[in-house]
């Protein structure tokens, strides 16, 4: 099968379309391809290149996937788009995980999306959101925006600034439950309150912190000063965490981590956390292993 079929429906995702907010013109693009998924449970096999050992495996920032589309700047942690490496399809739900920079009066034209379970996490400015259940927003530092994409969802996001970069990161999970109702959800927190501290931002559940997503998976940011430690608890037997060190560098379960270098880490119990350079910041991803 070519890899051009893979663009279809559920598992595989769907071909995007890219605009420029300024002008309106509208390209086909394969931005938004994914490839479809052999059933399996965990990533790590074979992933032989990225393994440290029986229980962790890392992802260091300079062998991820890299596209430069002009408007739109990308990095794929996973196989996505153009970059496939069948070693790097997934972390057990966690399917997509990219690094997006989008240009003054750029962003992505409306687009679909089924069975999926969408975070975007905004890093520097901010971004509009418009999607085909009447949602009109736009989303900032701070905030944290999810989509359940359900039985299908039609979507675009546009930096509207006209001198100011956007960036922030797209993050994929295989829902617990196929097709569900699509929602949206987005909610602002303070930033102040992940100082030295783990805050939740996605959960499970529609009465926690942070926004809530259909599946068993919690995310936490934390900023933490120089030679600060902290522990985490994974939130559900099974589940493991993907680290993405987002800014200066920490070390995970003794393992040193750079800007942007991303670990992965499972049948453990907890994991030990120091920051090694002033305001270090890091995305924590507690996931299920086993898809389905």
């Amino acid at each position: 099968m070519e890899r051009k079929d893979f663009i279809r429906k559920g598992l595989m995702g769907t071909g995007m379309f890219v605009a420029s907010a300024a002008l309106g013109n509208v390209l086909k693009n394969d931005v938004d391809e994914l490839t479809q998924l052999e059933p399996m449970g965990f990533n790590h096999l074979p992933n032989t290149e990225s393994k440290l050992g029986d229980n962790m495996v890392l992802h260091k920032a300079d062998t991820r996937g890299h596209a430069n589309h002009g408007w739109l700047d990308t990095h794929h942690t996973f196989s996505f788009a153009n970059y496939y490496n069948p070693e790097r399809m997934h972390f057990g739900v966690l399917r997509v995980l990219n690094d997006d920079r989008v240009d003054p009066g750029m962003g992505f034209g409306t687009h679909p999306h089924d069975n999926m379970e969408i975070i975007s996490i905004p890093l520097e400015g901010d971004l509009e959101h418009k999607d085909s259940m009447n949602n009109v927003a736009v989303i900032k530092q701070g905030d944290i925006q999810c989509m359940s994409a359900g039985t299908g969802i039609y979507h675009s996001e546009y930096n509207k600034n006209a001198d100011k970069l956007t960036r922030f990161l797209q993050i994929w999970l295989f829902p617990r439950t196929k097709s569900v109702t699509p929602r949206y959800g987005q909610v602002t927190l303070d930033v102040k309150d992940r100082h030295n501290q783990l805050q939740q931002i996605v959960s499970p559940h529609s009465n926690d912190a942070g926004v809530w997503i259909h599946q068993d998976a919690w995310f936490h940011m934390g900023r933490f000063d120089k030679g600060f430690s902290t522990t985490y608890t994974v939130k559900k037997p099974g589940n493991g965490v993907y680290a993405f060190v987002i800014k200066g560098d920490v070390t995970i379960e003794g393992q040193a981590l750079n800007l942007r270098d991303g670990l992965g880490v499972w049948n453990v119990k907890t994991l030990q956390i120091t920051a090694n350079s002033a305001d270090a910041e890091v995305l924590l991803m507690d996931v299920p292993m086993v898809i389905g």
